[in-house]
């Protein structure tokens, strides 16, 4: 099995804490996050452009995927050192995120994301950089 992720969304999965656009777009997200989680060598395929996630988002919302998210797609690859059509495994991604970031760079790359506020990304980025588990969905 290989999920397809944008650049941005393999910080968003570090916060995913239940939240979401709609209940389509948490089954999907829950599903992708517990796979990783409980399955890190999952292959992981970098992609430019909507993802696995974007799949879900849903239709009544004002679709995003194909808009100002590119700059900061190419922001967090840039800074994992990851590039498009890149394969790795989701295991070895987040032992890019340990060796790079700190928690206090998701408020400098994500800053028009209406998540940041909540910092649950900071949270999991500070997970990943202390070598602890990321918690199971709704605990």
């Amino acid at each position: 099995m290989t999920i397809r992720l944008r650049g941005h969304h393999l910080l968003c999965l570090l916060g995913y804490r239940g939240m979401g656009y709609s209940d389509d777009f948490c089954t999907n997200m829950t599903i992708i996050y517990e796979t990783l989680r409980t399955s890190p060598h999952t292959e992981v395929e970098i992609v430019i452009g909507p993802d696995d996630v974007c799949k879900a988002y849903p239709p009544d919302k004002a679709y995003h995927c194909e808009g100002t998210v590119y700059g900061l797609d190419a922001a967090v690859l840039a800074k994992l050192g990851l590039s498009a059509n890149e394969r790795d495994s989701w295991q070895s991604i987040c032992s890019r995120v340990a060796a790079t970031m700190v928690p206090e760079d998701i408020s400098r790359l994500c800053t028009t994301c209406p998540w940041e506020k909540y910092g649950v990304c900071s949270e999991g980025v500070g997970l990943v950089v202390n070598g602890q588990p990321l918690p199971k969905v709704g605990s």
